[in-house]
């Protein structure tokens, strides 16, 4: 599995933890890791309305296959990312939430709160958090007498985001164009991005905005 980190303004001086922990568990998984969001408070500027721009790109682009991001309260990460085609994004306070995500939305982004609770151990949560959000079989249901129609349910919201919300290069270009060219301005994002796309008018889109 690809995982995209993701990490705006207000929380970025907490990058290299999240990612440190992130790597931890994922490397362990046989998983890669991409930090294409802020790695530090200097670094290309982001705020959350940029991550859910990101996210669909990345994720629709099959670039990634999971998103991992958030903001103070993880609020307004999880509403940008949810606005996009393509990007089902659950909201994580605790590992437990990461589990109940996993099995019972089985969606491909998650959205934490890295200033709201964040305290003492605050990093042994963000751990635990990875370890249930990356291990075992998602979508299985929760509890197991559950798991059809948490299945079936899931498989509906998927393809209700899909009815309502339509292409995705489309919907970018809808967009205030300076908005999605801060996204995909950095570096590290390019990077992953151009490395790693499968979807060739994404790709073009991009390279437009860049040129």
């Amino acid at each position: 599995m690809k995982i995209a980190l993701m990490m705006e303004n207000s929380q970025a001086a907490k990058s290299a933890m999240v990612a440190s922990e992130l790597n931890n568990v994922a490397s362990g998984l046989g998983h890669d890791v991409f930090n294409v969001g802020m790695t530090d408070e200097n670094d290309h500027q982001l705020t959350y309305i940029h991550l859910g721009i990101m996210a669909s790109i990345l994720l629709n682009s099959k670039a990634v296959d999971f998103v991992v991001t958030g903001c103070g309260t993880g609020q307004g990460a999880m509403m940008s990312c949810n606005l996009h085609a393509g990007v089902v994004c659950g909201y994580c306070l605790e590992p437990s939430d990461a589990f109940l995500f996993n099995q019972i939305n089985n969606g491909n982004a998650l959205s934490l709160a890295f200033a709201k609770g964040f305290g003492w151990a605050g990093e042994l949560n963000v751990r635990y958090i990875f370890e249930k959000t990356f291990t075992g079989e998602r979508g299985q249901g929760y509890p197991l007498e559950r798991a059809e129609p948490q299945q079936r349910n899931a498989a509906i919201l998927y393809n209700v985001k899909s009815a309502v919300a339509k292409d995705t290069v489309e919907g970018l270009k809808a967009i205030e164009q300076e908005l999605v060219k801060t996204a995909v301005g950095s570096v590290q994002f390019q990077e992953c991005f151009f490395a790693n796309c499968q979807e060739p008018a994404l790709a073009e889109y991009v390279k437009s905005l860049l040129n």
